[in-house]
């Protein structure tokens, strides 16, 4: 049976987010991957000129010119492109769902302080280059404005009514220190979607870009025996 992976990065972000465990997957996976760079996306930030729909038009593309070459789907979706990937398994026929700290809900202030005040630290022991969160996030300052972020919300709005609709098996990867997506969203989000097949991996020590945690390795190997399983 052929199948194909379609990873989704997260708001303002790119398919690097994803990248670790995409390439963990095509080397234990026999699968045809595509990863797009939602528009205004990507190294080079342009959201200015885009919106929700933008964002959900092109993976919605990205499924159907995947679909028309395989037998199966399987979505992975980061942050919003969680948010996304519920959205497509609400509408088309998804043969699984991996949802990386999915962005139903956002921002922990408790876990968010936390990682501020790291990143306080290392700027006062003129660490700040070496601090993992500020690489993450440094080119985004100054180019991600208000309206985008609400176009962002627009996009959970929309699609917040019809988590009901998702019967696909999934599976949820969430960091219980994400600064930005608090960590009782995974069971939010398991607790509306009406999948037979449903379950978490809490990621300890893990922040919002999961697929770098230090665990990644042991739940990389979960998300390819749940992929596996028929």
């Amino acid at each position: 049976m052929k199948i194909g992976v379609l990873c989704i990065h997260g708001f303002s972000g790119g398919t690097y987010e994803i990248a670790p465990l995409q390439q963990y997957l095509a080397a234990h996976l026999e699968a045809y991957f595509v990863m797009p760079t939602l528009p205004g996306h990507g190294e080079v930030l342009t959201l200015q000129h885009t919106k929700a729909s933008h964002w959900l038009k092109a993976a919605e593309n990205a499924y159907r010119v995947l679909a028309r070459k395989v037998e199966q789907v399987i979505v992975v979706g980061f942050s919003m492109g969680g948010v996304i990937a519920l959205h497509l398994a609400a509408r088309y026929p998804i043969a699984k769902l991996v949802l990386l700290s999915p962005a139903m809900r956002y921002l922990a202030p408790k876990a968010l302080l936390l990682q501020v005040n790291e990143m306080g630290k290392s700027y006062y022991y003129q660490q700040l280059q070496e601090n993992e969160i500020y690489q993450r996030y440094a080119f985004k300052w100054g180019k991600v404005r208000l309206p985008d972020t609400i176009q962002f919300m627009k996009l959970v709005q929309q699609t917040t009514p019809y988590l009901a609709r998702v019967t696909a098996p999934t599976i949820i990867i969430q960091g219980m220190k994400d600064g930005m997506v608090p960590y009782q969203t995974a069971q939010y989000i398991k607790q509306a979607i009406h999948s037979q097949e449903k379950e978490i991996y809490y990621s300890t020590g893990g922040l919002h870009h999961i697929c770098f945690s230090k665990d990644r390795d042991e739940w990389f190997q979960d998300v390819l025996q749940f992929i596996q399983l028929s």
